[in-house]
């Protein structure tokens, strides 16, 4: 609830990625999940190519932000994109995030993103001062897992780097995030195909 009482929704915007590309991602995952224990993994089906994070969102706001984004990105045009290395925050001597990051047009994904943050700009959300850093989540390290125990993990990871699959990034989604037990549920509110007329629902 915000301050006045009406229903917040946590979301963020992101890019959807085609099916190949999560079985590739589910794959480089049970390739690391055998080198080490100590992660969550993130499910493949959640995995996305984060644009900008909202946060809590009053209800009454989601209908703007999806006519913002519409507005903004109506001529935009799909972007090809390939899955690069391997990489983790901060570093590999003490990993706390596993992510695998992105080759391609990255240009044009940065000024997609800059799209995205100048649309929603007016409607209150703060453009995040730092660069944009494009890559893809694949899973964090638990609380309590000692470095030196991730050594094994490096090293799989490093025998990965060179895997890849390309892909084209050609649908921008505004996702409703509900946490549970089980971890994040999304859930489409409002949609733009890059290339086509733009649609919300």
């Amino acid at each position: 609830m915000t301050a006045t009482g009406e229903q917040a929704i946590r979301s963020f915007v992101a890019i959807e990625l085609p099916t190949e590309v999560r079985h590739t991602l589910a794959d480089i995952q049970a390739r690391l999940r055998v080198a080490s224990g100590g992660i969550r993994w993130v499910a493949p089906e959640g995995v996305h190519l984060t644009l900008k994070f909202l946060g809590s969102v009053p209800a009454s706001t989601v209908g703007h932000v999806g006519a913002a984004l519409a507005a903004a990105l109506e001529s935009a045009s799909p972007i090809p994109l390939v899955l690069g290395g391997l990489g983790a925050f901060p570093h590999w001597r003490a990993p706390r995030v596993i992510w695998t990051g992105l080759a391609g047009d990255l240009a044009a994904l940065a000024a997609l993103q800059s799209q995205v943050e100048e649309a929603l700009a007016p409607l209150g959300f703060r453009p995040e001062p730092r660069p944009y850093s494009p890559h893809l989540t694949l899973g964090r390290v638990k609380n309590g897992v000692r470095p030196e125990n991730l050594r094994p993990l490096a090293q799989a990871a490093q025998g990965l780097a060179a895997a890849s699959t390309p892909f084209r990034a050609s649908r921008v989604t505004l996702f409703q995030s509900t946490l549970t037990p089980a971890g994040a549920v999304y859930a489409a509110l409002a949609q733009v195909e890059l290339g086509t007329r733009p649609y919300g629902h």
